[in-house]
């Protein structure tokens, strides 16, 4: 005969199958993207590839300004295809290039944060692609739309990264393994599937800029760069800049595989 405790001990065992479910999803909830706050999935991608409310598609050919130092600063860019080039001028006169933009970059994001007027300005390498969000729009959606905010600010945060290891490499490391890095990342390298890239034409003037020495000097690693096999000049009218990865042995190595004078160039 069964036990009289058995039909309890299978009643409360049912119970429990029929709550556990519940119960296991309270304690540990699946994860799951993080709606938006209307409730509604959002797609952050789909936002920052089409035009709406406050946002307007445009494209710049080469060369032409994307805007301006001293404009009012009343919008945030997103470059969709293409090459941009910041640059910012001194009160004397003098040119500097702050670094160069490739696809799914942002750009002018300091009118989000108090700023009037334009620091610096933005010019198109190449045809581009760009979608301009007034500042309003960018401030509500950020605030409304969480899977904008975090693709927004992960953004932010590589790109401060970014600038960290430039000032290291700006103090440390010679003019010649500057300027390997700053083709090496003009050429996307490091991104899975393109192991070689072709630059966009870039004077040599430009180059001496991000790498913060003189023309004399970048011409003259360009051409030792060149003769070891590390980049190519890419024939055609767009004159391109041809980067193969083992250009990288220069970054890697302690004073680079062909060290030569770079006490002297560290200074420059």
């Amino acid at each position: 005969m069964a036990s009289p405790r058995e039909p309890k001990g299978s009643t409360k065992f049912a119970r429990q199958t029929q709550t556990d479910p519940i119960s296991a999803r309270t304690r540990n909830p699946a994860p799951a993207r993080r709606a938006s706050k209307s409730g509604r999935e959002f797609n952050p991608h789909a936002f920052l590839a089409t035009i709406g409310e406050g946002r307007k598609a445009m494209l710049f050919p080469k060369k032409q300004t994307v805007f301006a130092q001293g404009d009012p600063a009343d919008a945030v860019f997103y470059l969709q295809t293409g090459k941009v080039r910041l640059t910012v001028v001194s009160k004397t006169g003098k040119e500097a290039t702050i670094g160069i933009l490739t696809d799914g970059s942002f750009f002018g994001e300091g009118s989000l944060a108090g700023q009037t007027l334009r620091m610096g300005s933005a010019t198109a390498m190449t045809d581009c692609a760009v979608l301009r969000i007034e500042k309003e729009a960018m401030v509500d959606t950020l605030h409304r739309e969480h899977n904008l905010s975090d693709l927004f600010v992960a953004y932010l945060l590589t790109r401060n990264v970014r600038y960290e290891e430039d000032l290291v490499d700006q103090l440390f490391n010679s003019s010649e393994k500057r300027l390997a890095r700053v083709l090496l990342m003009l050429a996307h390298f490091g991104k899975e599937g393109i192991p070689e890239s072709v630059v966009p034409k870039i004077s040599q003037e430009t180059l001496a800029e991000m790498v913060g020495t003189t023309r004399s000097r970048v011409s003259f690693f360009m051409n030792r760069f060149r003769r070891l096999g590390f980049i190519n000049y890419a024939g055609g009218s767009e004159g391109g800049l041809q980067v193969h990865s083992s250009l990288l042995n220069v970054v890697l190595t302690a004073s680079g595989p062909f060290h030569l004078d770079c006490g002297t160039a560290a200074k420059q």
